[in-house]
């Protein structure tokens, strides 16, 4: 069978200390880091992230680790319309919602999307998902950036 293996087309990210930061965050805040959001809602921000800024390396090993931390693969395979499907619950919806907005970048009332985080996370777990999501985009660009493009071998 073949295996998806990933290869930079552009640059080396190594080349500045750039990337030695990233993975200082990813520690903090990426799939291994120990946090107080709920592990499945954070992996599925971070699946959201990926799949938003079509960063194909990170959609796929986001969707990989999604399947190993038990995220129901419907989930998975809904993350690009999860605002259209009953898979989700509101907790989560809210969540996605706000993580979309951060994405984007240009929502005119972000207020009303923390407002609305404020019924189902602590002030703490909102500067989680945040810190997910900032660090999530930090990694698409990334990855975009230096050109990590999968291909089988």
């Amino acid at each position: 069978m073949n295996e998806t293996k990933f290869k930079n087309i552009r640059f080396n990210p190594d080349v500045t200390p750039f990337h030695d930061l990233a993975k200082q965050m990813a520690r903090a805040f990426g799939y291994t880091a120990d946090l107080e959001v709920d592990k499945q809602l954070a992996q599925l921000l971070r699946l959201r992230v990926a799949q938003k800024n079509e960063c194909a390396y990170c959609v796929i090993l986001h969707a990989k680790t999604s399947r190993e931390v038990g995220i129901n693969e419907a989930k998975t395979d809904n993350i690009s319309s999860w605002w259209n499907s009953e898979l989700f619950t509101e907790k989560e919806k809210l969540a996605l919602a706000y993580c979309d907005v951060l994405t984007e970048g240009t929502h005119k009332n972000f207020q009303q999307y923390h407002h609305d985080m404020t019924k189902f996370f602590s002030e703490k777990e909102i500067a989680e998902i945040a810190a997910i999501v900032i660090n999530m985009n930090v990694w698409t660009r990334l990855k975009l950036a230096q050109g990590q493009i999968p291909y089988l071998e």
